[in-house]
């Protein structure tokens, strides 16, 4: 069993700042690190692999931290990393992102399963996984927070079709899907594993490579700014309208703020 799981290097919400006067988000200097879509991703293609065996390829696309980012994913069970960290693909809408990842995986060949967070945390588009699958003309299926290989014959682990459960929020439905195909994961999928200190020194051991774009066969046209469709208005964060009203007597403060709720509409009268 052959799987790939595609890894996306976000920065850390949690630690984004906003100027207060302009609205920006301070997003310098930030620390790197992969979403928790794309750790429960590959927590589960290495108990896939535990339990029946194969290997486990993490591919990134992202910036030359990545080289640094990726240790992380070996060190968690992944059994060599294939990073591309080129300036020709920073600034790849998601048609230029799912291009580079798909003849990628293309050059690697030989993979049974591809899997990948459903959404990043930073964009949350949901755009990549099927992107992806069409490129490469293969069955997808999103929102999936259960995974279970079905035998061939009985025999494993010749397993050629996959049962997933999809969350549909107000509903679960099961599906059967044929191999290789294209998962994209939610977080309830499971609990990623925290790599032990054993495993992080042993990481740097693990096959690292690191691709150009034209190993891969893209060209400048496919990807970059010069690519992209996707035009970026604002990310400024919203405005606060702070009314900076204190109220010293808690029973009063209560009424008084139930009052204002209900002439803005909030709640109902």
């Amino acid at each position: 069993m052959n799987i790939i799981v595609c890894m996306k290097q976000v920065i850390d919400l949690e630690q984004i700042r906003i100027k207060p006067n302009s609205r920006e988000p301070v997003i310098e200097g930030l620390p790197l690190l992969f979403g928790d879509f794309e750790k429960c991703a590959l927590e589960e293609a290495v108990r896939i692999k535990e339990k029946h065996g194969g290997k486990v390829t993490a591919l990134a696309v992202g910036s030359p931290k990545l080289k640094d980012t990726i240790k992380e994913a070996l060190a968690i069970g992944a059994d060599e990393a294939i990073i591309l960290t080129a300036p020709l693909l920073q600034g790849s809408d998601a048609m230029g992102s799912a291009r580079v990842i798909a003849k990628s995986i293309e050059k690697i060949g030989n993979y049974d399963l591809i899997l990948m967070g459903d959404s990043s945390a930073d964009e949350y588009s949901g755009e990549i996984p099927p992107r992806v699958a069409e490129l490469l003309n293969l069955p997808q299926v999103g929102f999936v927070r259960e995974i279970e290989l079905l035998a061939d014959s009985g025999q494993m682990p010749e397993t050629k079709k996959l049962r997933v459960v999809r969350d549909l929020e107000d509903a679960l439905e099961v599906i059967e899907v044929v191999m290789p195909a294209v998962i994209g994961v939610t977080s309830e999928l499971n609990s990623p594993r925290l790599a032990p200190l054993s495993a992080i020194l042993k990481a740097s051991q693990k096959p690292l490579i690191e691709w150009e774009p034209n190993d891969v066969g893209i060209t400048q046209n496919e990807v970059g700014t010069n690519a992209s469709v996707v035009e970026v208005l604002s990310n400024l964060a919203p405005v606060y309208d702070r009314k900076g009203i204190i109220y010293e007597d808690v029973e009063e403060g209560v009424v008084e703020v139930v009052k204002a709720l209900q002439q803005e509409g909030i709640l109902s009268q």
